[in-house]
């Protein structure tokens, strides 16, 4: 179904048939879009690609590009706060949250039982000794490293994942490993990265209980166009498990779902925590 027609019914529809059931909830990008974080693919959003893992680690260059680019995005997505959206479903307390996003933003409004599929980017890793450390504290080495960058490019556009529209990045100083030098990415799965198998497998377990719960699989704010997340509407669907999509725009999955909302997930989830309360 859409919202094309009878909208507010349609809507009122979808919170009946959520309100007294097991949830795993699946987010994505739209979720953070009105905390001021864009999104690769909602309307209206531009052309981006985004690094892959094989760019990153192809030499200095491609690092400079990356770290130049995200080093003015964090100053800048640091200060995101939670929606409604975040605060919302933190209340309805699924049975497991399951987000793409690597914002952290669902674990600072209170998400209980989360798994951050892509990591968050808060965190840093380094790719020779494995050694993880704050991101905020390679803010600072970097901010020391390249006086008045942050200046002479103040008027990059943001983009999504914590990194900025820039090109202009060749005399970027790069900080490597406080413990080897090695080389620092953040830890987050870069496309060309495989997700770690421990969180899959968690995800998994959490949509496999939903049949036997009579409980639903829904997706906000995501186009599915990554299998990261398509796998789990295709594993709930094939298994007869309910499937809700809530999503500005089509997604890869809405042939599988029971109920398909175009609708804003702040506005959804509030909706949702004032039924389930």
């Amino acid at each position: 179904m859409t919202v094309a027609q009878g909208f507010e019914t349609e809507f009122d529809t979808v919170l009946d048939f959520l309100a007294d059931r097991p949830l795993v909830v699946l987010t994505g990008a739209g979720c953070s879009t009105d905390s001021g974080i864009p999104d690769y693919r909602g309307p209206g959003s531009p052309n981006r690609a985004p690094m892959t893992y094989q760019e990153f680690v192809s030499g200095t260059a491609a690092q400079q590009r990356y770290w130049g680019r995200s080093h003015l995005g964090w100053s800048r997505m640091k200060r995101a706060e939670p929606n409604p959206a975040h605060h919302a479903l933190a209340r309805v307390d699924p049975e497991l949250l399951i987000t793409q996003n690597v914002d952290g933003l669902h674990e600072r409004a209170g998400s209980r039982r989360l798994v951050a599929l892509h990591g968050r980017i808060a965190e840093v890793v380094c790719l020779s000794c494995r050694a993880t450390s704050a991101r905020s504290a390679l803010h600072e080495r970097l901010t020391e490293l390249n006086p008045g960058f942050a200046e002479r490019h103040r008027a990059a556009d943001v983009r999504p994942d914590g990194d900025v529209d820039l090109d202009d990045t060749g005399d970027f100083v790069l900080a490597g490993c406080s413990e080897c030098d090695g080389v620092l990415k953040p830890h987050v799965v870069f496309f060309g990265e495989n997700v770690p198998v421990h969180r899959v497998e968690r995800c998994y377990a959490a949509v496999d209980a939903l049949g036997q719960t009579a409980g639903a699989l829904l997706v906000a704010g995501s186009s599915l166009t990554v299998m990261s997340g398509l796998r789990f509407v295709r594993r709930a669907a094939k298994a007869g498990t309910p499937v809700v999509i809530v999503n500005r725009g089509v997604t890869r999955g809405d042939e599988l779902a029971t109920y398909r909302l175009d609708a804003g997930t702040s506005e959804f989830f509030t909706a949702l925590a004032e039924r389930v309360a």
